[in-house]
Parts: C-alpha cells; sequence; structure tokens
C-alpha cells in the first residue's frame, strides 16, 4: 500500500488528538479503511521500528476480530508493540502480567457480598476492556489460562451462573518468551487454536537498528503511542466494512484445499481445524481491505497462511524430530496448491 494512495485526514473535533476520517459512503468504504489502516499501522510504527509488515499483521488480526499471541526473544518489542496497538485506539485498555500465583478471579472478575448492600455484586476482571494485554501469558497456570478461553471465544465471561458480555470490539494480544521456560506452561492446543495468528517479532534491521541507538540518548523518544489516532466507533465501522469483503467460492475452495492438507501431510498429527480455515478467510478479508480492494485474492491467502494457520499444526514426533517446522509445513503445502487464476479451463 503506498502513502499517496490514501485519503488525508483532519483532526476530529470530538475528540483531542483523534482524526477525523469522515463520513464513508458506501462508494468510499474501501479507501476509508486504507486511511484508518495506515494511520494505526503508521502510529505504532512510530514506536516499534523497522517492523512495519509485523505491525500491520497485528492491525489486520484486530480487523479480523481475532486475537494475537506474539512470541520471540526477550527485547524485540513485543510488549511495546501490544502497549502501542492499545494506546492508538481511544478505547478502554488493561494489561495483566500473568505470573505463576494468578488465579481465574484476577482475569475474569470475581462476585463479592455487599455488605451495605446486602446483595452480591460482581466486581469486574481487566478482561473487560477493548485491548487486553496478557504479558508472558505462559507464565500462568493452566487454570488460570483456561479463564480466557470463554471471552476469547464468545466475548462473554460466566461467573457464579452469570454471563457478562465484553465490549466490543475486544482483542486479546498475548506475549511469551520461547526462550526462558523455567517456571512457564505450555499453552494448550485449545487455547492456541483461539489465537487468531501467531508472530514473532525478531531483531530490528541494521537501519532500525541505529535509529533506536540513536534515540536512546534522547529522554523524549516515545516508548509508546501517546495519542490515539481511532476511536472505538471507528474500529467497529472498519471490522463492518471488511466483514462485507467479497470472497469467490473459488477462492473458498483454495482455502480449504490448504487446510485439507494440513491434515493430510504425513508430517502432520494434528491439522487445521475449521476454526483455522476460517480465521484464515476473516484475515484474508481484512487484508483486502487494507488494499483498498473489495474482494479477496489467492495472494492475500498465501500471505497469512503462515501466521494463521502454522500455530495450529501438531507435527508428528519423528518429523518434528527429523528437522520438520510448522511454518515449513505450511510453506510446503501453499506453495503444492494450484490457486485459483492457474488452474486450467
Amino acid at each position: 500500500m503506498n502513502p499517496e494512495d490514501l485519503i488525508a485526514a483532519e483532526p476530529s473535533a470530538d475528540l483531542p488528538g483523534v482524526p477525523d476520517l469522515g463520513a464513508s459512503p458506501v462508494s468510499d468504504d474501501r479507501e476509508w479503511f486504507s486511511a484508518a489502516f495506515r494511520r494505526l499501522v503508521d502510529s505504532i510504527g512510530g514506536v516499534v521500528l523497522g517492523k512495519e509488515q509485523e505491525i500491520a499483521l497485528v492491525v489486520t488480526a484486530m480487523i479480523a476480530e481475532g486475537h494475537i499471541l506474539l512470541e520471540d526473544t526477550p527485547g524485540t518489542g513485543k510488549t511495546s508493540l501490544a502497549k502501542s496497538m492499545a494506546a492508538s485506539i481511544a478505547g478502554e485498555h488493561q494489561r495483566i502480567q500473568f505470573t505463576p500465583d494468578l488465579l481465574p478471579a484476577d482475569v475474569v472478575g470475581v462476585t463479592i457480598f455487599d455488605q451495605r448492600e446486602q446483595q452480591f455484586v460482581f466486581h469486574p476482571g481487566p478482561v473487560f476492556a477493548n485491548v487486553l494485554l496478557a504479558d508472558e501469558i505462559n507464565r500462568a497456570s493452566p487454570k488460570t489460562q483456561a479463564a480466557l478461553l470463554e471471552v476469547m471465544e464468545e466475548g462473554q465471561v460466566t461467573v457464579d451462573g452469570e454471563t457478562y458480555a465484553a465490549p466490543a470490539p475486544f482483542v486479546v494480544i498475548a506475549t511469551q518468551n520461547p526462550v526462558e521456560q523455567a517456571g512457564t506452561y505450555r499453552l494448550p492446543e485449545a487455547q492456541l487454536d483461539r489465537f487468531l495468528m501467531k508472530l514473532s517479532l525478531g531483531h530490528p534491521d541494521r537501519t532500525a537498528a541505529l535509529a533506536i541507538l540513536n534515540g536512546s540518548a534522547s529522554r523524549g523518544r516515545p516508548t509508546t503511542v501517546t495519542e490515539p489516532v481511532l476511536r472505538v466507533d471507528e474500529v467497529s465501522r472498519m471490522i463492518a466494512v471488511a466483514a462485507a469483503v467479497h470472497v469467490d467460492e473459488a477462492v473458498l475452495e483454495y482455502i480449504l484445499t490448504i487446510c485439507d492438507a494440513t491434515r493430510e501431510d504425513p508430517r502432520v498429527r494434528l491439522g487445521v481445524s475449521m476454526r483455522g480455515a476460517l480465521a484464515l478467510v476473516r484475515s484474508a478479508k481484512a487484508m483486502a481491505a487494507s488494499r483498498g480492494r473489495g474482494h479477496v485474492l489467492p495472494d492475500d491467502v498465501k500471505a497469512l497462511a503462515g501466521p494463521v494457520l502454522a500455530h495450529r499444526l501438531i507435527l508428528d514426533p519423528d518429523a518434528e524430530f527429523s528437522g520438520a517446522t510448522a511454518a515449513a509445513v505450511v510453506r510446503d503445502i501453499v506453495e503444492g496448491a494450484v490457486p485459483p487464476a492457474e488452474r486450467a479451463a
């Protein structure tokens, strides 16, 4: 996406620091979406340098109403990206530092008897936010991790038989460290499947690293986004625009071919579920909208197959011992699947 293709926006009078992106008539929905998407990526990119592609994927996941798992070594900017994402939206955001002694009630909330009112009152936990940063999620016990399953899948929490809806939009951005495994608990497959994407930032390139080092001497260098660039209602509009993107039946068949191949590959013990296939469709719609299109192309599916599908695979132990990786398996399957445009008539 080229910056010159974007629509300029004036500051909003309703909320200082948040741009008013206009009325967004039906004919202009895609241009409006592209402008909003670009503003969000640029806002986060001002803090997390040299990672525009990864930032775009995180924003794509949010617009697709999915959750993101950031897994990487310490010091690569996982928490900064998640905090900047939250700060870029003028909505509620919360951060949970996961530890071994964290309890489910610390996450979803608890019902307490009010002596004055002589009744039980629900005290909501930090999950009742638009953006939830679950920092070092694999340090919490499986029981506490499981407290997130319902809200991540259904956008609601059930406590003592009562159901409470989480705000919309709602996205969980979780981080975990793959190196330091002492005192950690591996995320179960059922929870991994609820993350739309699993991403790794990696170390910045040399140009970005030099910029970070040059700015380290300045106390004024931002460590997170200081002003939001979108409002919650605008994020909801972006979600609606992305959901309306057309997916041709031939592209849907292409997605099913890729997902079916993960179940048939001899290197894989457990392939992609229908939840994974649906996640790929939603992600492809969001990516197509970010590129100013009203329809999904096979290239959108190819670009997203790795981040959306790889973490859902469970490899055969023998294949894993031989050096196979989930990312390599997905890459091989995508390369072997024939896109609709290349099929013979």
